[in-house]
């Protein structure tokens, strides 16, 4: 009973947590499923996002106004790692890993703005003295500064956006490029400019997700996007693999890289209340991604298996 009750006392958090994480989840689902790319800026771009919403706020800027700030940034860190692929004909998961290590410097640089050394880890920030959006205090009230209802009402909004845009010619050409890109050039699109548009407006809902991750739990962190890439796959992965027999409109399927998302943090938790030290948390990831991305290859195995043995008797049958 003391189990069950400490699970139902984590689920809100938990949540939560999926939830924020769910965002980030859409821009890694734009490159991996949509441009095909593999995308290994969101490890900093996460971090950007929550480095630049913290110092602004810090520093008297309005925290709409910082986290606007912060989606510009991840626009601006895909933009880099597009014209690396594009201009520079650098592969895209090297032209990632090349901006993913430059933020790394960079987000020093932004969280120890204004300090002696000019660099900084770790950036504290707390509700009591600033306006934040969203904060960990709050989950387990019942009004609108419960963070579960600001994102609910977030995505509200952020899904049918994006659902629209990718209805319009511009967004029908990302996923054209995505789809075929040869096919594509044919037909008159600019598959490098789409790429890095596709590219910009993923880092930018990555870095909008830091931005919103770092007012949630207090503080924005060096390494609090060190393996933000492996959730951002798990949570599109776990989606896909749960829900792709029900949601095949394309607006669902960015709905269900969220649920994956959430999906993921309530195992994650179940898992730790179950005793698991945190130290094997990157372990349980992978082994949770291997699994998840192992389920479609053994279904596609055992259909196949059905149907040359459906064959094999029809033959027998008709000799």
């Amino acid at each position: 009973m003391g189990f069950i009750t400490s699970l139902l006392n984590a689920m809100p958090g938990a949540v939560a947590q999926g939830l924020i994480w769910g965002i980030m989840a859409i821009g890694v689902y734009i490159t991996y499923r949509i441009l095909d790319l593999a995308d290994l800026t969101v490890d900093g771009s996460l971090c950007t996002g929550g480095a630049v919403c913290v110092i602004l706020t810090l520093n008297g800027v309005p925290v709409g106004v910082a986290i606007v700030c912060a989606f510009i940034a991840g626009l601006l860190a895909g933009l880099v790692t597009g014209l690396l692929h594009t201009v520079c004909g650098i592969p895209a998961i090297l032209s990632g890993i090349l901006t993913q290590l430059a933020l790394y410097s960079i987000n020093l640089h932004i969280m120890g703005f204004g300090t002696a050394n000019g660099s900084k880890a770790n950036l504290p920030i707390s509700v009591d003295k600033y306006d934040l959006l969203l904060s960990s205090r709050f989950v387990r009230e019942l009004s609108f500064r419960n963070p579960l209802i600001i994102l609910v009402i977030l995505f509200i909004i952020l899904i049918p956006v994006t659902y629209c845009f990718f209805g319009t010619e511009l967004g029908c050409a990302l996923r054209a490029t995505g789809a075929n890109g040869n096919m594509a050039r044919a037909q008159g699109i600019n598959t490098n400019l789409s790429k890095v548009l596709g590219l910009m407006l993923s880092n930018a809902l990555v870095a909008l997700s830091g931005a919103l991750l770092s007012q949630y739990q207090g503080f924005s962190d060096i390494n609090m996007g060190r393996g933000a890439i492996v959730i951002g796959l798990a949570a599109v992965i776990i989606g896909e693999v749960i829900f792709s027999k029900v949601f095949r409109n394309f607006a669902l399927k960015l709905l269900s890289a969220v649920f994956g998302a959430v999906i993921y943090y309530i195992v994650i938790q179940f898992v730790l209340k179950l005793g698991l030290s945190t130290d094997d948390l990157k372990l349980l990831t992978a082994v949770v991604v291997a699994l998840f991305l192992a389920i479609p290859h053994f279904k596609g195995k055992l259909g196949s298996g059905k149907v040359k043995k459906a064959a094999g008797k029809e033959t027998g049958a008709n000799a």
